[in-house]
Formats: C-alpha cells, structure tokens, sequence
C-alpha cells in the first residue's frame, strides 16, 4: 500500500485544537474517556463540510452522537436491506445510549437533493453508490412534484424540507423508536440550516412546516 504525507492542514489544525480547545476542556475529555459517553441526543446531519452539528449547535465533547450520510437520509426499516450502516448507528445510538432525542438536521445548497432533482449531473463511479442512494428521496420527491409554480432555488429548499420529514417517517418504522415513541421515552425533531445566513429553521411537529428560531 502506497503512503503519502499527512496533509499539512490537518496537522496545523490538531496543533490548533491541542494548544486551545483541548487545553482548556482537558479535564472533560480525561472523564469522557474514563466514564464514556452519554449524550442525549443523536442528529442525523448530512455529510456537508458546511453543515457540522457540533458546530452549529456550539455542542461540548459528549454531548451529540452523530451519523451522517449524503442527504441527512433515513431509510425505512428493512431487516435485510443494503442500508445496514445508517441502522446500526440508529440502533446503538438508541438501545446502546439511549438518547432522548433525535433530529434530522438538513441544509440549504445540500448536494445530495440537487443530485436527486437533476440526476444527470450526477458525479456516478461504475458501482453507482450515489445513484442507488437517493433512490431512498423518491418518497420526497413525490411530495413536492408539483414544483411548476417555484423558482429552480425554492424547488430545492422545498425538496430538502420534505426529505427532513420523510426521514422522520421513516424513523417511526423501526420498532425501537415506534415503542420508545409509545412510551414517552423519546422524541423526534426535525431542522434545516441556512448555511449563507447561519439560520436555523425547526419542524413545527404538529403543522409540518418550517419557522426560524429565534
């Protein structure tokens, strides 16, 4: 296997992290290593480099578990299906941890979704990885077919709300979450993030639309 460098930027950025933010939060880290963790609450956020939860929501060490994945995309619960990777975090997560709370943290510009509304443009290897993946919006896309009366940016912001709530149905078809739902033991929240404003937009869960939080 062929080596190469550790790229120069990661290294001044670790510099960075050890002489500042781990410096003053050592103790922290000292008692999350020899306790573990127990966050609260899992987000699932998409693989943006714009969009990290732990900075958008300004969160310590310990206290978000973390999935993402291109779209912020939960699949149905399907036992033998090929989406095993985003379950098995799911599940450790909710039986291993026993988070609270869970959110579908979306954002504006997301690739993913554009990908979706004009597949071909699509950046396809042989395999077809991303192809196969987005299939998963189909739901979504259905949701807001009727697009003719939107601008090319609204049909996208529109698509990326409904993808946060299909991901939250999709949430309710795993056992687990359906009875910890059932019996109090957790709730399900759904946000979008403009990344050119810094805004955060929460799901109103009883209206399904979308208000910016104050």
């Amino acid at each position: 296997m062929q080596g190469s460098e550790f790229p120069e930027a990661l290294i001044e950025g670790y510099h960075r992290f050890k002489d500042g933010h781990y410096r003053e939060a050592r103790h922290l880290y000292r008692r999350l290593a020899e306790q573990g963790q127990s966050p609260q609450t899992m987000v699932i956020a998409c693989s943006d480099s714009r969009s990290a939860p732990e900075t958008i929501f300004n969160a310590s060490p310990g206290t978000l578990f973390v999935v993402r994945n291109v779209a912020n995309l939960v699949p149905p619960y399907e036992p033998n299906a090929n989406y095993s990777e985003t379950w098995a975090a799911l599940e450790f997560g909710i039986v291993g941890l026993t988070v609270s709370e869970i959110l579908v943290l979306g954002h504006s510009g997301c690739g993913g979704i554009h990908a979706a509304r004009k597949p071909e443009n699509l950046p396809l290897s042989p395999a077809n990885f991303l192809g196969k993946w987005i299939k998963l919006l189909a739901p979504a896309m259905s949701a807001v077919q009727d697009a003719s009366h939107l601008t090319d940016a609204e049909h996208q912001t529109a698509l990326e709300h409904a993808s946060i709530r299909n991901s939250i149905n999709n949430l309710q078809t795993f056992p687990e979450v359906r009875s910890r739902l059932e019996k109090g033991e957790l709730r399900l929240h759904g946000a979008w993030f403009n990344v050119a404003e810094g805004e955060l937009w929460a799901l109103h869960p009883s209206t399904g639309e979308f208000s910016k939080v104050s």
